[in-house]
């Protein structure tokens, strides 16, 4: 596997590492695609030895992920991912005006009974707990903090689907339409320079921005993950040219 991508390593002790995963990039490989690169495969090439999956991000997700180096952190940060006593937010894009502003969410979450890889709500599934606050509203988007209890697969954005506010780019859960500064700006007019607008944002407006959890010698551990480019370039330009009204 050869590739450019450097991981971004947000702390690093004996036992463990927190990277900053890029959108995009897989956390484990493919089993069907063995040639795309995955970020637990590169961290094997940098430190050259076993690197542990404790969790997963989708891959157009970004932001904090925690990897094991050994076997023992491995089986005790899985723990603590399975008693929910990890502390996991999130930072993301969604669409409409949420209304109230903060709340939770406690819907439960099964398999798609006929899409393969799409999940669902329904009250026999696994019980399943959201809670968010709007940080900045728009009149068409917001941009929403997330803590997840319990670690269900897609559960934020089915959740927001749920609840009629998709994330941004989603085109599984929402419309999967890029962002455009025309979406928002009125009376756009695009430069003679370009053929095309070009979007924003294209890839899912989600990003993992703090793991919070006390590591096996007692020590409270919290890092957080800067939102990447492309979201502060989609907050700028929606502060800069739409007013909430409020």
């Amino acid at each position: 596997m050869k590739t450019s991508f450097k991981p971004e390593v947000l702390y690093e002790d004996k036992a463990l590492i927190i990277v900053n995963k890029p959108a995009g990039l897989l956390v484990i490989p493919d089993r069907f695609d063995s040639t795309q690169p995955s970020l637990n495969k590169l961290l094997e090439e940098k430190y050259q030895r076993r690197i542990f999956v404790v969790h997963r991000l989708d891959r157009d997700t970004s932001g904090a992920i925690c990897f094991a180096k050994t076997e023992s952190s491995h089986q005790y940060l899985s723990t603590l991912f399975q008693k929910h006593e990890i502390i996991k937010r999130y930072t993301g894009l969604v669409v409409g005006q949420v209304m109230p502003d903060n709340g939770r969410i406690e819907t439960p979450i099964i398999e798609h009974p006929f899409v393969k890889g799409k999940m669902t709500t329904a009250k026999k599934g696994k019980p399943s707990i959201t809670d968010y606050q709007v940080v900045e509203q728009w009149p068409l988007y917001a941009l929403v903090q997330f803590q997840i209890h319990t670690g269900r697969t897609h559960q934020i954005r089915v959740h927001m689907q749920s609840i009629g506010h998709p994330i941004v780019c989603d085109e599984l859960y929402g419309n999967g339409k890029p962002l455009y500064l025309s979406s928002f700006k009125k009376k756009y007019k695009a430069s003679h320079q370009e053929e095309a607008e070009r979007p924003l944002l294209s890839r899912l407006a989600l990003h993992s921005y703090e793991l919070s959890f006390v590591n096996e010698e007692g020590i409270q551990i919290s890092v957080q993950a800067p939102l990447p480019k492309d979201i502060s370039a989609c907050i700028n330009q929606l502060n800069k040219w739409t007013k909430a009204k409020f």
